[in-house]
């Protein structure tokens, strides 16, 4: 493990969340997709999202609908899964754009691998089908592709 990957994780046990880190620039394909994102007004911020439990567990990405703010965990790019996390919040994007800036299931016809449910069956209700859809598209060897024209769908 290197050393910035232990710092990051030192700083999240102990509640930081305001470190802000540079991602790499040299991922042709994640800056396409964080262009498309910005371009449909959506703001992405490289550093610790807002904790979601009272545990102060902190993803590896997350979207507020209201703010249309996207968090990339930095250390994500040190355990090499930033592209898989911005497809992932994309999906939630485009959801967002679907349901005019509610959170809504798209008219997807692709089921979720059985590889990907493991990440999404503990939770409940409408959530569970939204998380799937969005582990769904990341885990596909074309993710990208569907994550932009999702995107130019909902979001134009």
């Amino acid at each position: 493990m290197n050393f910035r990957l232990i710092f990051l994780l030192v700083l999240s046990s102990l509640g930081c969340s305001t470190i802000a880190l540079a991602h790499p620039l040299g991922d042709r394909e994640f800056n396409q997709l964080e262009q498309l994102l910005i371009d449909y007004d959506f703001v992405i911020r490289y550093e610790l999202p807002p904790s979601t439990n009272r545990r102060g567990y902190r993803p590896y990405g997350l979207l507020d609908t209201r703010s249309k703010t996207i968090w990339i965990n930095p250390v994500v790019f040190d355990l090499g899964n930033a592209k898989p996390t911005l497809i992932h919040e994309a999906v939630h994007a485009s959801q967002t754009c679907a349901g005019n800036g509610k959170i809504q299931l798209l008219d997807l016809a692709i089921e979720p691998p059985q590889i990907t449910r493991p990440y999404f069956t503990y939770y409940h209700g409408q959530r569970r089908e939204i998380e799937a859809q969005a582990y769904t598209i990341q885990a596909q060897p074309d993710s990208l592709a569907i994550v932009t024209e999702l995107l130019n769908k909902y979001c134009q």
